[in-house]
């Protein structure tokens, strides 16, 4: 918590004149009851949504899962999945939060300013208060913690639930919604996050029962 608080100002939640993002990937992580875990990085075309890339890590996660502080679980081995990339994305879109986190420090928070990549969090529910937003695809509302807006509930497809977009770093909040929106043609979910969860399952399931704990 104490590193949280002391890396919070370094966050930046402004896109750099001139960013494109060409390239988007996801990441997530799957673990089993050992603590093995298998984190995935898949990075698609921006535009068409095919996949570029992908790669996976596998390690043991010798951090407990604790709501608030669950960066220190799944950095580890993200980055590992990331250091595999011939070059780095242009974007990162995590299954988690940014700046809607009780210290406003998130997971894509800290992955953005470890690896200097634009970054935004996704996440499946909120911290933070929030009205529900109109029922069309691309309506949105304000989430707030103690009144400062910290992301948006993103209704991405009409009559389903929304998603929960938060500043990651190096992005505005606008052009973080403005992405999510491009990555949800057809699922609630971006297709970013859908290929990342299905890789990291698919690894994880593969390496089980002869997972020797060394990272390859």
């Amino acid at each position: 918590m104490a590193l949280q608080d002391e890396l919070r100002p370094l966050v930046s939640p402004i896109t750099p004149p001139g960013t494109r993002f060409r390239t988007v990937a996801g990441l997530d992580s799957a673990y089993d009851d050992t603590g093995a875990v298998a984190a995935a990085v898949v990075v698609l075309a921006a535009d068409t949504l095919d996949p570029v890339t992908c790669a996976v890590a596998h390690g043991v996660a010798d951090f407990p899962y604790v709501p608030g502080l669950l960066a220190f679980r799944e950095i580890p081995a993200t980055l590992a999945a990331l250091e595999k990339l011939s070059s780095a994305p242009d974007l990162l879109v995590c299954d988690g939060q940014g700046l809607a986190h009780p210290r406003r420090f998130g997971l894509a928070c800290h992955l953005g300013l470890l690896t200097g990549v634009p970054s935004i969090g996704v996440a499946k529910t909120v911290w933070g208060d929030y009205a529900e937003p109109g029922l069309e695809r691309g309506a949105s509302t304000d989430i707030t913690i103690d009144g400062v807006v910290v992301g948006r509930a993103l209704r991405t497809r009409t009559g389903v639930k929304p998603v929960f977009v938060s500043v990651g770093h190096r992005i505005d909040l606008d052009t973080a919604c403005a992405q999510v929106l491009a990555l949800t043609p057809r699922y609630r979910i971006p297709e970013t996050t859908r290929h990342a969860d299905h890789l990291c399952r698919a690894a994880l399931r593969t390496a089980s029962g002869d997972y020797s704990g060394s990272t390859p």
